[in-house]
């Protein structure tokens, strides 16, 4: 069962190796959505809920922008 396991393994993560960096992504996304938008109490005071958190989101997407312009 192990080999049998292993290689079943190993061809799944060759087929699935071009959706990596897909998933990846929008795992990264979804984790800074939750984190502005439940755990970073500041962006939700006074019913800016959904500014606060647009804010970081284009704050990062700006960053990765540099950061791919300066690579």
């Amino acid at each position: 069962m192990e080999l049998i396991g292993g290689v079943i393994g190993a061809v799944t993560v060759t087929l699935a190796q071009p959706l990596l960096p897909l998933g990846m992504g929008f795992a990264a996304g979804a984790m800074l959505f939750v984190i502005s938008d439940e755990i970073i109490p500041e962006s939700n005071r006074l019913g800016y809920e959904k500014a606060g958190t647009m804010g970081v989101m284009t704050g990062f997407i700006g960053m990765m922008l540099v950061e791919g312009l300066l690579a």
